[in-house]
């Protein structure tokens, strides 16, 4: 049944007048779908993207949970999340919705003072909002006390996972009394989140709800079949053809974000990189610049990208394919919001068209496989734009000091045809600067099924570095076979591996070949050239909140 208006569910008085004061009227489908059962005290797990409304489904229910300080003491709720910005913004939202229940929200997360969140946590809360580091670190330094939190939010829980957190969740969610509601909301409901869920909710009702923007109703959604290292190439191609607003561009790895956004800045496309090794006042910078308007072009990792409310991104583009197809819809589902078009582009070498497949058997919508700009046409295409920018000056006829320069050249002989000549010539001088590189022809290879099965099974990185077992037959020529003591049972992901050692040794991520997963421990493949480089950073290596040794296999 659908429910028209917030005043058909069992909301407290307060609640309703803020919604209307906010202007919320129609909920939203995960709205319908999770209040009732999250309102009557159930455990749930909610499958919905950023947009849908899901912090309102779950501050909700929270929020009428909550009781007056004079009946209850200490931290009533916490919501874990995993960016800072999601912190923030989450406990924002919070605090609008229960504005007139004269509750504190505090948001807890690293790069913050301590002495500041002590402070406030001294002066009394009823929920906080944190990210699982700076949460378990106030535990273990016996500040922060949840012996009385009754109910518990995990959002973004498959991001969480993939950032290396699951120890700290588990760590956080002991620390909690059993006796209570949990709520688990994640983009993608993979094998590690429905684990962690067995673990720590109690007869859960599962609610998905299936992004609109998938219809391809409101998106365009295309790819182009590039060789892996002229992917910068294809995307500067694009960026000469397309009417880009604003972009998003998918790398990833850390390090990914800020070598293409140097790239493309060196080729005339102003971008700026968006990852986790920014500190909380450069990335509400960046931010700050990229919703104004004076940056067009961000490139970020899907860790950095969580927790953006920005509805009018006309590009996405898919620089790295992600591992997960539903991280594809996440990705997606950043454009054509609140009614506008929006555009999706892949890259996609020959070996990443197994992720291709997949992502059209998950949202059943063909992606169309598109041709790049030639040089040619990017050409005709610059010269039409200098045209069209010509012709409106010149009917706009404000261009007497222009003329009183040219008049000068004429009265020194100089031909009309020439001055024009050279002086467009000047006006394109920064064309220089956006060089059209080669693109080389596609070596498409016949796509084998047994290949695609075999990928699916054992994913692997950069398109490169196919599935393989270990010993000889498994690694690549000229490649020596490296062994860190961690693996799939530790709730990693090749992403995890390779943004690790990229990060720590500062190599690049595509220089690494083969990456297998076992149960406890990981191998990964690497030309001899830079394995010195990779050892001699043995004991720096982290994931997450743990140490990783490296040796020769």
């Amino acid at each position: 049944m659908t429910v028209s208006t917030f005043t058909q569910f069992d909301l407290h008085p307060a609640l309703l007048r803020t919604l209307a004061k906010l202007e919320f009227t129609t909920p939203t489908p995960v709205q319908q779908a999770a209040l009732p059962p999250l309102l009557s005290g159930r455990d749930l797990i909610g499958q919905a993207q950023t947009g849908t409304g899901k912090t309102a489904a779950y501050s909700l229910p929270l929020l009428q949970g909550i009781k007056p300080r004079s009946q209850e003491k200490g931290i009533q709720a916490l919501v874990l999340a995993p960016t800072r910005e999601l912190a923030i913004q989450v406990a924002d939202a919070i605090q609008s919705l229960g504005q007139e229940l004269g509750i504190t929200v505090l948001a807890v997360y690293g790069g913050q003072s301590y002495q500041l969140q002590i402070r406030s946590l001294r002066q009394g809360t009823e929920i906080i909002v944190g990210t699982p580091g700076r949460l378990l670190d106030l535990i273990n330094q016996n500040i922060l006390d949840l012996s009385h939190v009754r109910t518990v939010v995990l959002d973004e829980a498959d991001e969480m996972l993939s950032m290396g957190f699951v120890e700290d969740i588990e760590l956080i969610l002991d620390r909690i009394p059993t006796e209570r509601q949990t709520m688990l909301f994640s983009a993608t409901i993979s094998k590690r989140v429905l684990g962690l869920s067995a673990r720590y909710l109690r007869d859960p009702l599962t609610v998905s709800i299936t992004p609109r923007q998938l219809t391809g109703a409101t998106i365009e959604q295309r790819y182009y079949l590039v060789n892996q290292q002229e992917k910068v190439a294809a995307l500067v191609r694009l960026f000469e053809m397309e009417t880009i607003d604003s972009a998003l561009i998918f790398v990833r790895t850390r390090i990914g974000t800020g070598e293409l956004a140097s790239q493309l800045t060196a080729r005339g496309f102003a971008a700026e990189p968006l990852n986790g090794d920014l500190s909380q006042e450069a990335r509400i910078q960046v931010l700050t610049r990229f919703r104004s308007g004076q940056v067009k072009i961000l490139v970020a990792t899907d860790v950095a990208a969580r927790g953006l409310d920005i509805d009018d991104i006309s590009h996405v583009f898919n620089f790295d394919p992600p591992e997960d197809p539903e991280v594809y819809v996440h990705r997606v589902g950043r454009t054509g919001r609140a009614g506008r078009d929006g555009i999706a582009i892949s890259l996609l070498t020959p070996k990443e068209r197994w992720m291709l497949r997949r992502i059209e058997d998950l949202t059943r919508f063909k992606l169309t496989r598109a041709e790049l700009p030639t040089i040619q046409q990017i050409e005709n295409h610059r010269q039409a734009l200098l045209m069209e920018q010509l012709e409106v000056w010149i009917r706009r006829g404000r261009c007497r000091r222009e003329r009183e320069v040219v008049d000068m050249l004429m009265q020194t002989g100089h031909d009309p045809a020439d001055i024009a000549a050279a002086a467009l010539k000047l006006a394109r001088s920064d064309e220089k600067k956006r060089p059209i590189d080669p693109i080389t022809p596609i070596k498409e290879e016949q796509f084998n099924p047994k290949i695609r099965k075999n990928m699916r099974g054992s994913r692997s990185f950069s398109g490169h570095a196919g599935p393989g077992r270990h010993g000889g037959a498994g690694r690549d020529k000229d490649m020596v076979s490296l062994k860190l003591d961690i693996g799939r049972a530790d709730g990693i992901g090749i992403n995890h591996v390779v943004a690790a050692l990229s990060h720590y040794s500062g190599i690049s991520g595509s220089q690494l070949g083969k990456i297998r997963l076992e149960s406890h421990h990981t191998l990964v493949d690497a030309p001899e050239t830079i394995v010195g480089r990779l050892l001699a950073k043995n004991g720096a290596y982290r994931i997450g909140r743990r140490s990783i040794n490296l040796e020769r296999a």
